[in-house]
């Protein structure tokens, strides 16, 4: 979401005669984009805020914006307690960034962190600076209230941008070379534009280009509907594979953290999706150390990774958020514990997607070829239709074709093979 909003900010700046330039040294504007959902998020701004203090010593006039989520949470103390930085713009406030900035230029600190009901930037085409995948916000905002999560303070509530202005933007990715497109919202599959609902925007998406794939992120358990699961099953080019977050496998943390569903209607749902699209890739997000979780709700959320042996997990500690009701609840795990929880659920979640990885050494897999391998320039990185990352000698490929690999080798993370 945060690279889909940097790109809604780069074309609002291009359109006011800015370039850009990878050089921090020769910007007249620094702009940091932020998240607001992990307390190690925001601790990251403030140390790259610091690194920034360089720039304006050589360069006094130097305008330096933090944008987003953090933004709109730590407004004061970002410009008035700290003073390090001329802006501070929230997500909904993009558009005024050019007459901040040049407020800014004069001596003006800027301060636009108003919240939306509308603001979907629904006519402004972002600004992409490479052809293989586009990130395509949809919808913005959350209606759900999870009591961990800021977002429907920092994004607002949900809306939704018109099924044919999406539709008009696939269509140009279509014709500009682009492989692959994620639909993307805080809650994506509760999209409603008053007309359409999310699976006819995924049919819709998916009709425009059948050789491009389409992805989505990232939806809520409650809102994933037969007709979605169907949708998909039907549709070769949407991609099989869906990020479910559970967050706990306890129904008591669960219900503290207004998940809205059990842990038996998760695993129904879970049960359903496996029979409707056979082969498709789960991964969730599980949160260790939520206020009042016992061992017993840790050792539930253990057993659900057993039985549900996702592909992927994102997995963290519980990071106390001010204005969310879990605030409230105080932080009562000991770190310690956090960090014992996690560690002991990254090694039952890695246990498992090292099994299911090694189930495809002698299979050979369609992976659509994105970047260079991050360990050597002779390889290829690329992804699987159900989410698998996979590394190969190049081999003659491009980047942007879709290859047929044999696996060779495999670990949880990775699949890696040679094309075929």
């Amino acid at each position: 979401m945060n690279v889909a909003d940097t790109e809604v900010v780069l074309s609002i700046m291009s359109g006011n005669s800015y370039g850009i330039t990878d050089d921090a040294a020769k910007a007249d504007v620094i702009f940091i984009n932020t998240c607001s959902v992990r307390d190690n998020a925001e601790a990251r701004v403030f140390q790259r805020l610091a690194t920034l203090k360089q720039y304006k010593k050589q360069n006094p006039g130097v305008v330096i914006g933090v944008l987003g989520c953090m933004a709109e949470r730590l407004r004061t103390e970002l410009i008035d307690k700290r003073n390090l930085v001329d802006v501070v713009v929230g997500p909904d406030e993009y558009r005024r960034l050019p007459e901040l900035v040049n407020d800014a230029f004069s001596g003006h600190k800027g301060i636009a962190v108003k919240l939306s009901r509308v603001e979907n930037y629904d006519d402004i085409l972002p600004l992409r600076t490479e052809g293989v995948g586009a990130w395509l916000s949809v919808m913005r905002g959350c209606d759900k209230f999870c009591t961990f999560c800021v977002v429907p303070f920092t994004r607002g509530r949900e809306r939704s941008r018109k099924l044919a202005s999406i539709v008009s933007e696939i269509e140009r990715l279509s014709s500009l070379g682009y492989k692959e497109v994620t639909l993307l919202g805080q809650n994506v599959n509760s999209y409603h534009d008053g007309e359409f609902d999310f699976p006819d925007l995924m049919a819709a998406a998916a009709a425009v280009d059948r050789s491009m794939r389409i992805r989505f992120m990232t939806p809520h358990p409650q809102d994933i509907s037969e007709k979605l699961i169907g949708m998909i099953a039907a549709t070769p080019n949407v991609c099989s594979y869906i990020h479910l977050p559970i967050q706990s496998g306890s129904n008591r943390i669960l219900k503290d953290m207004n998940r809205t569903y059990t842990l038996e209607q998760y695993l129904a749902l879970t049960e359903k999706i496996r029979t409707m699209i056979p082969g498709v890739g789960l991964s969730t997000d599980i949160i260790a150390g939520f206020p009042g979780e016992t061992e017993d709700d840790h050792r539930a959320t253990i057993d659900a990774l057993k039985r549900v042996r996702y592909d992927g997990a994102f997995m963290f500690k519980y990071s106390p958020r001010e204005n969310t009701k879990a605030w409230d609840m105080g932080d009562d795990v000991p770190e310690e514990v956090k960090v014992r929880r996690l560690s002991e659920i990254i090694d039952v979640q890695n246990a498992i997607a090292t099994e299911i990885n090694a189930e495809l050494v002698g299979a050979t897999v369609e992976v659509l070829v994105e970047k260079i391998s991050a360990k050597s320039d002779d390889e290829w990185m690329g992804r699987t239709d159900n989410n698998k990352f996979v590394v190969f000698a190049k081999d003659g490929a491009a980047i942007g074709d879709i290859v047929n690999v044999k696996i060779m080798k495999a670990n949880s993370a990775t699949l890696m093979g040679s094309i075929v």
